[in-house]
């Protein structure tokens, strides 16, 4: 049950929206945002207004084109979420919050105990030996899957030329077969 001093710790109503982060929370997460690189230009975007569109995006789940038009452009979000992610940013920052909750919940900072399912064990008790190299061995490629495709392309060649969809720009040329044509490689 929310008591008056939770609610007061955890409203949202003076941000811009309710994904923002809040003072509180930038002071936590601002030591692990990596300064901007020597040289070159300076850093002319807010740091801060990027993990709130970041934020947004995650929130919602709306699409990037759909980003706010008082946020960063969506084009610079992005390229953020993935240097992040790439440099290894989002996991230090993960795991850095995963072990404070634990801490402030009284628990251990790294979980101690394992929840193993009885499918887990009955995979175990048939053969471990047959089973481990099962999962470490590469999967095959599968023959079908190239049938598949090619009865696809086929059925776009056979097609009347009147319902195939359009090229993407009105002068380059078209990704489907030119009319008449006997396969799709002949457009290529």
């Amino acid at each position: 049950m929310w008591t008056t001093e939770q609610r007061q710790r955890h409203d949202r109503a003076g941000l811009r929206y309710p994904s923002d982060l809040s003072d509180g929370e930038w002071a936590l997460v601002e030591p692990f945002i990596p300064s901007a690189r020597r040289g070159g230009r300076r850093r002319t975007v807010d740091v801060r207004a990027v993990l709130n569109g970041i934020l947004y995006v995650l929130a919602t789940g709306c699409q990037w084109r759909a980003l706010p038009k008082d946020l960063p452009p969506r084009s610079t979000v992005h390229g953020y979420l993935t240097l992040w992610a790439w440099d290894g940013t989002l996991g230090r920052l993960h795991h850095a919050l995963f072990v404070q909750v634990r801490e402030q919940a009284g628990k251990d900072a790294s979980p101690t105990a394992a929840i193993i399912d009885s499918q887990s064990v009955k995979g175990a008790e048939k053969g471990a030996l047959a089973s481990t190299r099962r999962v470490s061995m590469r999967a095959r490629k599968s023959t079908a899957r190239s049938g598949t495709s090619w009865s696809t392309l086929l059925a776009c060649c056979s097609a009347p030329w009147s319902i195939r969809p359009a090229s993407r720009t009105a002068t380059g040329p078209s990704r489907y077969c030119a009319p008449r044509a006997g396969c799709f490689r002949s457009s290529r």
